[in-house]
């Protein structure tokens, strides 16, 4: 008797921590279900606009992914350039679907496309964001913690019975977000100060996380012209910089010129992979090679 009603407990915690049928959830980008599953577990069943290989400044939604978004409960954005277009229409699309900014609150930084130094002084930014401000604030453990929590509130606020389960996993998430930023620590130790060289400005905040400073090539997919090439190979040369880091998303000709200048080589880094946890300790490390 008593293993019965061992047997029914079980069954009843089971049938209360997993839905009938999952939550539909639908992410901009492939770094943000990762956080949503993780803190969704079984409750959710996540969706990515931006195909893989193709980049978010220029993303346009297929008719597919427009049908499918009408059976989404949730949305959550984070900025990239191609929500500030498709947003309204994805909304119109769903009436229903509850939107969320997953950046709400945080401090951003604005999006760049050069550094200078003045003698004397430590690198700093010049802005040239015409009032855009960086989305990609996944690449930073610390600004993954705060997005975590946007994430968590969202689930929460689509599916409140699913409380306790979000909240049991979002711990389990920050535990896993501590233990990438210390990684991290330990393989760029020693690395703060170093310039590095990228085509996209994609690693804002996790230069400042580690010490180091950011040389971004072009921005919002922009191709850089010959005087903004010249003014990159200069500054490469000046900081000893022998690697330019590109993202599979934009085309790497430029960045082929500049190393080529450089006498230096391209490296790959895709800031979009899915395994957030893995990819970013992967480019940590690539990142340390490209000081050596």
């Amino acid at each position: 008797m008593n293993k019965m009603k061992f047997f029914a407990a079980i069954v009843l915690m089971v049938l209360f921590a997993i839905p009938a049928q999952a939550m539909s959830v639908t992410v901009s980008i492939a770094p943000l279900k990762y956080f949503s599953e993780y803190i969704g577990g079984d409750r959710v069943q996540v969706e990515v606009m931006v195909a893989p290989g193709a980049s978010p400044a220029t993303y346009e939604p297929k008719p597919r992914q427009m049908v499918s978004l009408t059976k989404s409960k949730l949305y959550i954005a984070i900025g990239v350039p191609f929500e500030r277009a498709w947003l309204p229409r994805m909304k119109s699309a769903n009436p229903d679907m509850i939107v969320v900014d997953s950046t709400a609150g945080m401090h951003m930084l604005p999006m760049i496309s050069h550094h200078h130094e003045s003698e004397g002084e430590e690198p700093h930014a010049v802005e040239h964001s015409h009032g855009i401000m960086d989305p990609h604030v996944w690449n930073s453990p610390r600004m993954a913690r705060e997005l975590a929590a946007n994430i968590l509130s969202a689930l929460i606020q689509a599916d409140a019975e699913g409380s306790p389960v979000y909240q049991k996993n979002y711990g389990r998430l920050m535990a896993k977000i501590d233990a990438v930023d210390t990684e991290i620590k330990g393989i760029l130790k020693g690395a703060q100060g170093k310039h590095f060289l990228t085509y996209h400005p994609s690693w804002g905040y996790f230069a400042r996380d580690y010490g180091l400073v950011q040389v971004p090539v072009e921005l919002e997919g922009k191709e850089p012209g010959p005087k903004d090439l010249a003014e990159v190979i200069a500054l490469a040369k000046e900081e000893s910089i022998t690697a330019i880091i590109v993202q599979p998303q934009f085309s790497d000709k430029s960045a082929q010129t500049i190393a080529d200048a450089i006498g230096g080589q391209v490296v790959v880094a895709d800031p979009l992979a899915e395994n957030w946890a893995d990819n970013l300790v992967a480019i940590a490390r690539q990142f340390s090679t490209t000081f050596r």
